[in-house]
């Protein structure tokens, strides 16, 4: 964990736990619902969210006056957005347009995760033009491609199709930013892969919410996919702390 402090390791571990416990847990023990699109209950989805939350808040704090508090600090607040988006999807908060709220909400989180790399790369020296512009430009391409192919393409248009796009675009600048860190320090690897785990759940939610394409569990897949980039972006602190250490 790069901490000196051992109770502080054993808290941000204890949370993973918990959190592997509820999302892998309500998937293995849960009942599937009568459309069978998933088994993981809603309390486990939301509560394997609010770990996050709470993991991200405790990097935050532990990381105080260091070279990575800011980073702490953007990742929690995009990790916070992240849940209130969770909320949003699951109509646990009342919103005349759910869908529309989550990708709000999810939207502002992926510019606080934009910022906090930048920013920690510009501190870092990990701000080489070449892999930061080439792998951004990369994956706006896969990110318009993709929207094409999943949402726009076939589908009568409507307000949240056109809103996807600029959504997809800024989770495909996430991974952007997040492989060209990873091309410059293979320690960011797993918050590269985490972005890109964020991209493809969220392409899958769209064809569902969008174009109605089903599958069975196809609930549990967004899920498993989108807990553990979530996962990966928050803990990518390690990663943080390991490159400053060197």
């Amino acid at each position: 964990m790069h901490l000196a402090n051992p109770a502080q390791q054993f808290w941000l571990l204890g949370l993973l736990v918990i959190w592997a416990l509820l999302l892998f847990g309500g998937f293995a023990f849960g009942t599937p619902n009568e459309e069978r699109t998933r088994r993981m209950p809603t309390w486990t989805r939301i509560g394997s969210s609010l770990a996050l939350v709470a993991a991200a808040w405790s990097w935050y704090v532990f990381t105080l006056g260091t070279a990575v508090s800011a980073l702490g600090l953007c990742l929690a607040l995009g990790m916070t957005l992240g849940c209130l988006g969770d909320l949003f999807l699951a109509e646990a908060l009342p919103l005349p347009q759910p869908v529309l709220g989550g990708i709000a909400a999810f939207g502002l989180g992926h510019i606080a995760y934009i910022i906090g790399l930048l920013l920690f790369g510009n501190q870092g020296q990990l701000d080489a033009p070449a892999p930061r512009w080439a792998a951004w430009l990369i994956w706006l391409l896969i990110g318009l491609a993709l929207w094409y192919l999943v949402v726009f393409r076939g589908s009568k248009q409507t307000i949240l199709h056109r809103a996807a796009l600029p959504y997809a675009l800024l989770l495909a600048s996430t991974a952007g930013v997040a492989t060209g860190l990873a091309l410059q320090a293979p320690a960011f690897i797993p918050l590269a892969i985490g972005a890109a785990l964020f991209l493809l759940s969220d392409l899958i939610l769209a064809a569902q919410l969008f174009n109605q394409r089903h599958f069975p569990l196809i609930g549990d897949v967004i899920w498993l996919t989108y807990g553990p980039a979530q996962a990966l972006i928050v803990y990518s602190v390690v990663s943080a702390l390991a490159v400053v250490g060197k």
